[in-house]
């Protein structure tokens, strides 16, 4: 059972340096880290940990001191704000609403580096995508490290009330070393497939003041890219500047509504995509993203269908958005209007995609109400209209809890389209309106040692979400399975955890028949090095163009981190697949190695491989490799200096093509990037990235080079 624990309000100056000698320390609440919950169920931690809180009108405070008895091997380095997951963390969720199903999270390595996130007991989520302006220190010292942290009420959203308020709250510290200690300051039920809902409460909070709620983001961007026109031996033409000035507005017109908006708005993003392989795919790869626009109230816009994906929104004149929550109701809008309008058409075989010459508006709008205890229902709507082209959706959904670890997820969702004549002749698309409809319905459920489910979907032929991110369509799915962990539960023995399941689905269209489907039999270890392990065989069956395959590939994994300096993973699978090229059988094996490495507290290194081939009739019909290698130098918790190269190479033997193929390709890009953040709006950026390209007959070449900078400063009036 949660307990609840009372707070008052402090006075008195607080310095955020990571030494805990102001007054307000000495009054704050005390709440002990006592719970280990892995590998350990709910039993004593290794180490110890105090966490402390208080609060004043204008920020919650909370402290750490995490001891440790070997000071000399604890996990610190300057990183990026939500990377150092690996290090030595101390942290805390705050649930404002009270409600037990979303929270904010809040991580902190021992040299005050941030990390932060929230997390849906409503969809299961954790997105660290989001980000809050906070103050954050933390110093090693000889019995361990202290962390202070202030949080203002600014950033966070809250009721609208003048009386006391009782939030959810909850202190944690992780501990790796030959296995990774993750502990709590609360006891929790496993049998309950749920986070937020069992947090403790802090009562008392009030007479908080979240300022004068506004933040105004002037950017300043200037961008010039020069090419080559006449490739590969022509000369460079210089491009012409161009620069930017943009101003985007965030105002919390009460603490638990936010309304955002950009004129002109900077939506580059200077962080290079991680690398895939785009060859052999039927379907369109994923990309997350990654601009803070889009970002703010994410998880509000998800749905069991993915519906809403933003970076279909390419090249924005303006935006503007309003998220928030009031009592039981959670909602939020936003609308851009688009210069490029990028469109993925799906099927049942793949997807496609192209741009309309033509610009487009878009426009989104979700509600979700919590429903008795733990449950919620939602709708959705989006738009999007340019010219001739229309795409327009609408959707209910619902999550219902069963019981403790059992819910009950669904969605309906039907869609209205009309592509310009051309482009839907181009593309064999039906011309004039059409429309479609999509159902899901999942049943689950998710404790420490069970997970099992059985879902089951249609989406028409018809059916486009424009706004999202839909690949394939015209399909019924059906898919059940179980999966059964065993712990170790911090005794010492050989596995941290174990485990095993049986999964299987079945594919066909809704015109009948083009089966597919196969089964999955996932086995994963983990043991100590914090080792991890795993093997999955898959026998399965692919429908492509017209013809079943049936095909046998195993699944592996491997990651291991000895130290905290170095970390090896890898990943691959080995045996039939189809390809995709020549609509025929084929023989594929994939791997995919990397390497971490953390020199010193400032320098760090990745280096990362992906290795793809491909035979038909025991004939290779190409090998591909793509290698990256990124180095990032920390000068500071704020500062530090980048380097980015991923490289392509591919052979093909053009003779196994039904179709004409280049013998080889060539592909390079390269970023360099200097950055400054005093916190997650103001930055200052500069750098220079480039391409070049290759074949057969040409060497490696660039084809273009792009100088930039960016200035972003966050103004709290």
């Amino acid at each position: 059972m949660a307990q609840t624990r009372s707070i008052a309000r402090s006075a008195g100056a607080v310095k955020i340096d990571g030494v805990l000698d102001d007054e307000i320390w000495k009054t704050a609440l005390a709440i002990p880290i006592e719970y280990e919950w892995q590998p350990g169920d709910n039993v004593k931690p290794p180490v110890e940990t105090t966490s402390w809180v208080a609060f004043d009108e204008r920020h919650i405070y909370i402290a750490f001191d995490a001891r440790d008895p070997e000071p000399g091997k604890i996990r610190a380095h300057l990183d990026d704000r939500d990377l150092p997951f690996m290090d030595d963390t101390v942290g805390f969720f705050l649930d404002p609403f009270n409600d037990g199903r979303r929270g904010f999270q809040f991580r902190i390595n021992p040299l005050g580096v941030q990390m932060d996130a929230t997390n849906s007991d409503v969809t299961g989520d954790e997105d660290w995508s989001w980000d809050a302006i906070w103050e954050s220190r933390g110093k090693i010292n000889h019995d361990g490290y202290v962390v202070e942290v202030a949080i203002p009420f600014s950033s966070l959203r809250f009721p609208r009330t003048s009386g006391p308020q009782t939030w959810g709250f909850m202190t944690m510290r992780d501990w790796p070393r030959s296995e990774r200690h993750r502990m709590r300051s609360q006891y929790f039920d496993n049998k309950r497939g749920c986070l937020v809902c069992q947090f403790d409460k802090l009562s008392g909070l009030q007479g908080m003041e979240p300022g004068r709620n506004l933040e105004i983001t002037p950017t300043l961007t200037g961008v010039r890219t020069d090419l080559r026109p006449d490739f590969p031996r022509g000369p460079w033409v210089k491009g012409d500047a161009d620069p930017s000035v943009g101003v985007s507005v965030r105002w919390s017109v009460t603490p638990n509504v936010a309304l955002n908006a950009a004129v002109n708005p900077d939506f580059s993003q200077v962080e290079a995509d991680v690398a895939q392989l785009d060859v052999n795919n039927s379907f369109a790869l994923f990309y997350p993203e990654k601009r803070p626009f889009f970002l703010e109230g994410a998880d509000i816009f998800s749905t069991p269908f993915p519906l809403v994906f933003t970076r279909t929104v390419a090249d924005p004149d303006w935006g503007a958005k309003v998220t928030g929550k009031e009592g039981r109701n959670a909602f939020g809008a936003f609308a851009a209007r688009d210069n490029r309008t990028n469109i993925l058409i799906p099927g049942y075989d793949g997807s496609d995609e192209d741009t309309l010459n033509v610009n487009s508006t878009e426009a989104v709008a979700r509600y979700r109400a919590d429903v008795g205890e733990g449950s919620s229902m939602g709708a959705v709507a989006t738009l999007r209209e340019g010219g001739d082209y229309r795409n327009g959706v609408i959707g209910v959904d619902g999550d219902i809890r069963l019981g403790k670890a059992d819910r009950l997820r669904f969605h309906a969702v039907a869609s209205d389209t009309r592509y310009p004549d051309a482009f839907a002749r181009s593309h064999e698309q039906k011309t004039g309106s059409f429309g479609g409809s999509a159902f899901r319905l999942r049943y689950f459920r998710e404790t420490r040692d069970w997970f099992w489910e059985a879902r089951a979907e249609t989406l028409s032929p018809g059916f486009r979400a424009d706004s999202g991110f839909v690949t394939q369509v015209g399909t019924r799915f059906v898919r059940g399975g179980a999966y059964r962990t065993f712990n170790s539960n911090g005794k010492k023995k050989w596995y941290t955890t174990l485990g095993f399941g049986a999964f299987g689905d079945h594919t066909e269209s809704t015109e009948g028949g083009k089966p597919a489907g196969g089964f999955d039999f996932p086995i994963d270890y983990q043991g100590p090095k914090q080792l991890s392990l795993s093997y999955n065989p898959s026998p399965n069956w692919d429908y492509y163009a017209g013809k079943t395959y049936r095909n046998m590939r195993h699944n592996f994994g491997m990651s291991v981190r000895p130290s905290g300096t170095v970390t090896l993973e890898m990943e691959g699978s080995v045996g039939g697949t189809v390809d995709y090229a020549n609509a025929r059988q084929a023989d594929q094996l994939r791997i995919g190695p990397s390497l971490g490495l953390k020199l010193g507290r400032s320098l760090s290194a990745t280096l990362s491989h992906s290795y793809q081939k491909l035979d038909v009739a025991e004939r290779r019909l190409f090998t591909a490799n793509l290698t990256e290698v990124r180095a990032v130098y920390y000068i500071s918790s704020r500062m530090f200096v980048r380097a980015i190269a991923q490289f392509t190479n591919i052979d093909r033997n053009p003779a196994l093509y039904t179709f004409s193929v280049p013998a080889r390709t060539r592909q390079l890009f390269s970023q360099f990037l200097f950055s400054y953040k005093v916190n997650a709006q103001t930055v200052a950026l500069m750098g220079y990235s480039d391409s070049a390209r290759g074949d057969q007959t040409i060497d490696v070449t660039r084809t273009d080079r792009t100088f930039f900078v960016k200035l972003g400063y966050a103004w709290l009036p």
